[in-house]
């Protein structure tokens, strides 16, 4: 899931929620949409590999 920060910036958080907070888990912000999706990709694959 990614999201789009006040910043301007581009946060990916997984999917399922923690839990212990009941958050969802920060899994890297980035500068742009495009670096975000392309991370998501990468964790999609290690998780499958």
């Amino acid at each position: 899931m990614i999201r789009k920060l006040q910043s301007g910036e581009y946060r990916l958080y997984s999917i399922k929620k923690d839990a212990k907070t009941g958050r969802r888990r920060n899994l890297g912000t980035f500068k742009t949409l495009e670096a975000a999706k392309q991370h998501e990709r990468e964790v999609q694959f290690f998780k499958r590999h």
